[in-house]
């Protein structure tokens, strides 16, 4: 069995972001670092305060500790972390897209007040759950060890299960609305004969370019060599004057150079004049 250090490495990069910024954000309001109302989605407060990053923020706050939080978090270990090694394998910058797609299909029908939630991360990672379940349709699913049925139909059971708990249905039936349009938009239709428009547009490929991870094919835009690297460039003296710092396979080259310049015969052997000596008084 893995460590927990080494399941977290092998975690793919773009569910391993969200499920962490998730559990920080749940964490931070746990120790009471803000209040969650501050960054719930409210259009009053983002045109009329210009409080945008309630826009984004909110669709980390899965809520407070408690076992919906930890049911949503397994959704995005188990669910998220399949998507984006079997359909989505080396296609980071395409699962991106999907998310911030998914994200603002949803923050469209928050507009609608009977649609609204001020908390709609439960409802990207439902989203996600019912794209996993469109893609992987016969897969034997078992729920708590008591009921095992096919993928297909698994966003149905947690939405039977939320109704049984007493929770809210709308954040999950919006996520169904958004994953379905997704899907319909990226595989039923052009199933169906439809004309393939709904490509990943060249800034979500730079994004992840210049992020540094996951991997992309046939991706538009090449990978920033400079990725993941903190500081880079020459070197400068404090007086101003420039110094070239050498790498180590500079230094190896100028080793071998010296040592094969030493190793070459010389016709004076490092010496300039040759003969005898004589005193000036002789």
């Amino acid at each position: 069995m893995s460590t927990p250090a080494q399941y977290y490495e092998s975690l793919p990069p773009v569910s391993k972001f969200y499920g962490v910024a998730c559990l920080m954000t749940t964490s931070a309001l746990y120790l009471g670092l803000y209040d969650p109302w501050n960054i719930a989605l409210s259009y009053e407060d983002v045109f009329k305060r210009f409080q945008v990053w309630r826009l984004i923020i909110n669709f980390f706050l899965l809520g407070p500790f408690s076992p919906s939080f930890a049911i949503h978090l397994i959704m995005i270990a188990r669910y998220g972390v399949l998507l984006e090694k079997g359909p989505f394998d080396k296609r980071t910058a395409d699962y991106v897209w999907m998310l911030i797609f998914g994200a603002l299909s949803l923050l469209v029908m928050g507009a609608i007040p009977f649609l609204w939630t001020p908390f709609m991360a439960g409802s990207l990672v439902f989203m996600i759950v019912y794209v996993w379940s469109r893609e992987f349709p016969n897969a034997q699913i078992s729920i708590y060890g008591i009921v095992t049925l096919k993928g297909f139909y698994l966003p149905w059971a947690f939405l039977a299960l939320d109704l049984i708990f007493g929770s809210r249905l709308m954040p999950d039936i919006i996520g169904m609305i958004a994953g379905h349009l997704y899907y319909f938009l990226t595989v039923l239709h052009p199933l169906a004969g439809g004309k393939y428009v709904f490509k990943t547009p060249l800034w979500v490929h730079k994004l992840v370019a210049y992020w540094g991870k996951g991997i992309q094919v046939n991706s538009p835009v090449q990978r920033d060599p400079s990725a993941g690297v903190a500081f880079q460039g020459r070197s400068f003296r404090l007086n101003g004057n420039r110094t070239r710092t050498s790498t180590p396979s500079e230094q190896e080259r100028q080793a071998q150079a010296n040592s094969s310049a030493a190793s070459q015969p010389s016709s004076g052997d490092g010496v300039a004049f040759r003969g005898k000596s004589y005193r000036l008084s002789s």
